[in-house]
């Protein structure tokens, strides 16, 4: 009677049909690269809210690389080259000529009173502050602080969602809703106003003395995010919750609703320690960072130990031929 040894291994499901070979031969020595191994495979699916993680990762890679060698430089010899003075001057400039813009949002969310604030500091620092130069407005007697606001916030402050998280060539990270808004209020003063808010000459230099002062405020918080374990998904943790808690101000919750500590993505300062992020950044958001974790494995128990072999010597008794 045949066996059903052949039977058994043709059955089997593999990658590679076996050749049929006679029933009493021994199945042969799986060789790597054969086709006898199990492959496991899979496509690793970008995280909630971040659909273009991938394109948005290398994106923050190339950026970085760039920032290494030739953003962090320039910043940091503006930062030594410019007295303070002149540096604070430029920052209290760029913020009192967007005023009218956060007025303007404050008037949308249905908030009179933090827009005619906004609006009157626009109109003390631009007059007593030397053209917005000097913050009048938040010293005494005035004591009107500075609140950033735009149309971005005016979406989320009406429940619209922050859409596809984006990391871009300039812009750094943003969303789709942000994005829009971002490109909005920088149109509103060129349009309304003109010249020479809407010329290159003062468009390009202003812009970018700008940014440069904002990478030496932000430098600390950039370092403890490039020494994350994962520094793309803690920058965008940072970024999404800063952008919640902001909205969530204008509500009157979450931790920002006394003022913000910062501005940009940085809304409030990263966690001291590289990875220990505030507890409400862990919570995050439906955005996929949440940490995957790790299978438990099993350890075996120890195997029993075997006692060693003991031999007892008997006397072998042989019958008489």
């Amino acid at each position: 009677m045949p066996t059903d040894t052949a039977q058994s291994v043709q059955a089997a499901p593999a990658q590679v049909p076996a050749e049929p070979r006679p029933a009493t031969a021994l199945p042969p020595v799986a060789q790597p690269g054969a086709g006898n191994e199990i492959v496991v495979s899979g496509e690793l699916k970008a995280p909630p809210g971040d659909p273009l993680a991938r394109a948005n990762a290398i994106s923050y890679e190339v950026l970085q690389n760039v920032d290494d060698k030739f953003v962090a430089p320039v910043a940091g010899a503006y930062e030594k080259n410019v007295p303070r003075p002149a540096r604070m001057a430029l920052r209290n400039f760029v913020r009192n000529v967007r005023e009218p813009v956060g007025a303007l949002a404050f008037l949308l969310q249905f908030k009179p009173g933090k827009a005619v604030e906004t609006m009157a500091r626009f109109g003390i620092n631009t007059t007593v502050g030397l053209a917005g130069t000097i913050d009048v407005a938040r010293s005494k007697p005035f004591k009107l602080p500075y609140r950033q606001n735009g149309l971005a916030n005016v979406l989320g402050y009406y429940g619209v969602g922050p859409g596809p998280y984006l990391f871009l060539p300039i812009v750094g990270p943003t969303t789709v809703r942000d994005l829009f808004g971002l490109v909005a209020d920088r149109l509103v003063v060129p349009l309304a106003v003109g010249s020479p808010f809407n010329q290159p000459y003062y468009a390009i230099p202003v812009n970018t003395l700008d940014a440069l002062d904002y990478r030496n405020t932000a430098d600390e918080d950039f370092k403890r995010l490039r020494n994350a374990d994962d520094p793309y998904s803690s920058y965008r943790r940072v970024y999404l919750q800063s952008r919640i808690d902001q909205i969530e101000a204008l509500h009157g919750r979450g931790p920002l609703v006394k003022g913000q500590v910062g501005y940009g993505p940085f809304a409030r300062p990263v966690g001291a320690a590289p990875d220990a992020l505030p507890a409400a950044e862990q919570q995050l958001l439906n955005a996929g960072s949440k940490p995957v974790p790790a299978p438990m494995v099993e350890t075996p128990p120890p195997a029993p130990a075997v006692p060693p072999p003991v031999f007892i010597s008997e006397p072998v008794v042989q019958p008489i031929p």
